[in-house]
């Protein structure tokens, strides 16, 4: 697994991201209206989670509707998991 995954959840605008992703899937509008910044800062960090695999799309006619990709979140957990414990397998 590579870093990309790790250094997407560095940044607190997207793991708030991922947090309303797993509360039900969003379009980038919905993202867009909780946070304070303007449309294409919030479609940039969109892009960073997706880039990252953490994050899926789906096409919904003109809408393009994000979704927590839940295989590459459970792998990254899993991998964080190992961290603490000093390196074991998880």
């Amino acid at each position: 697994m590579s870093d990309t995954a790790f250094k997407a959840l560095a940044d607190p605008t997207r793991r708030r991201i991922l947090e309303l992703l797993g509360q039900r899937d969003r379009t980038a509008g919905e993202i867009a209206e909780q946070f304070p910044m303007a449309f294409s800062s919030v479609s940039h960090h969109l892009s960073v989670l997706k880039d990252a695999q953490l994050v899926a799309t789906a096409r919904e006619g003109q809408t393009i509707r994000y979704r927590l990709n839940t295989t590459v979140f459970q792998e990254v957990v899993r991998q964080m998991m190992k961290l603490f414990r000093g390196g074991r397998d998880a």
